[in-house]
């Protein structure tokens, strides 16, 4: 019982540490849990979507008639929540009003959520994207191709399909499809993004071609239904022997042309890349880079990236870390090349991940999960 005290002692002095100022005048504020955050999902994610329309929580309860799908407009959209964890519990974050709402849950629960994650038949320690009745995972050994842990060597596509007018219980019709990279290539170990290309539902996902070399990989949904693979950018070089393969950061309509695009980092885990990809006529052309943010490293669950909803219809900003992790940046995508509009500075490297909670359709606070256990916030630019 001392040594839980001792620990709770420390984690509490963290953050009564002081906030530090940001040059718009707001501040990196830390949000006092009492234990070390290990884990972080932002919105939209498999854990935050399961919290958030479980009933679990007064702030999880979804209006009757809510939908599971995060793009979901009106009333019926289940609540925007982030949710973290480390050893011994769990919380979820929300907006109540402009202000930040905290809410415990037990370890079990969040375990139990954690564990969905990864489905049946997917490869162990990745995870699936979910959205509405659509759901993405990597599947398959990669052991003859030479795949690195987490890899998989098929992407595996499921939709629930209408059940119907049915006066007994059925069980709720599922199409399954497989989708293959090609050309001596697996699916790297970076959780796939669900989005929608011309009005279809659409994934994409990273792929790899050794240990150095990955590159980007659109699959999407035909007006027969059937899933194929549209695009696929050419191979990249990592940095090093070793480099990791590229990570998604987020896919939204970052320009304002009605069209998704793809925000990727090259080389994550050192100097990364910032750079935006455009889909159009079943190709992937890149429209802009530049240098100096970080991604995961190989191997890393971590969504270290988020879109930055601006409200009143102008296009997303991204957050992501600047290199070296000690800060997050407040970019904007929208002429193509990207273009730093604030630069947030941390206490700590940035490690569990970085979410955004909105309000209306505008980000109201920017959460970051640190190398040293404590979560922050502040408010978006």
């Amino acid at each position: 019982m001392s040594d839980r005290r001792a620990v709770l002692a420390a984690l509490l002095s963290l953050t009564a540490l002081p906030a530090l100022a940001v040059e718009d005048g707001s501040r990196v504020e830390p949000v006092a849990l009492p234990f070390a955050v290990k884990a972080m999902r932002g919105p939209g994610s498999d854990v935050a979507l399961s919290v958030a329309t479980s009933g679990l929580l007064p702030v999880a309860r979804v209006p009757a008639g809510a939908s599971a799908d995060p793009k979901a407009t009106g009333n019926t959209a289940p609540p925007s929540v982030v949710v973290v964890w480390g050893e011994g519990g769990g919380a979820v974050l929300s907006l109540d009003g402009d202000r930040l709402r905290t809410t415990l849950i037990g370890a079990e629960a969040i375990e139990g959520f954690a564990a969905a994650e990864t489905p049946r038949g997917a490869v162990p320690g990745s995870h699936r994207a979910l959205e509405g009745p659509l759901s993405a995972y990597l599947t398959g050994p990669t052991r003859a191709l030479g795949g690195a842990p987490g890899q998989g060597t098929v992407l595996t596509v499921r939709e629930r399909q209408p059940l119907g007018v049915t006066a007994e219980p059925k069980a709720v019709p599922v199409t399954t499809q497989t989708l293959a990279p090609g050309d001596g290539r697996v699916f790297a170990g970076r959780t796939p993004q669900i989005t929608r290309l011309d009005g279809r539902p659409a994934v994409a996902a990273v792929t790899a071609q050794g240990p150095a070399i990955s590159g980007l990989a659109v699959a999407a949904k035909g007006a027969d239904g059937v899933w194929t693979l549209r695009a696929q950018t050419p191979p990249q070089a990592g940095k090093g022997p070793e480099g990791a393969p590229l990570a998604l950061a987020a896919i939204a309509d970052f320009t304002g042309t009605g069209q998704p695009q793809i925000a990727a980092i090259r080389a994550p885990d050192g100097e990364g890349v910032l750079q935006l990809w455009r889909i159009a006529d079943g190709t992937l052309s890149l429209a802009g880079e530049a240098p100096g943010f970080a991604g995961p490293v190989a191997g890393e669950a971590a969504d270290l990236a988020a879109p930055v909803a601006r409200g009143g219809g102008a296009p997303p900003d991204l957050a992501l870390p600047v290199a070296g992790r000690g800060a997050v940046a407040v970019v904007s995508l929208k002429g193509g090349s990207p273009v730093e509009r604030a630069r947030l500075p941390l206490p700590a490297p940035a490690a569990h991940g970085v979410a955004v909670l909105d309000a209306g359709g505008t980000a109201k606070t920017i959460l970051v999960g640190l190398a040293d256990g404590r979560l922050v916030a502040v408010s978006a630019p």
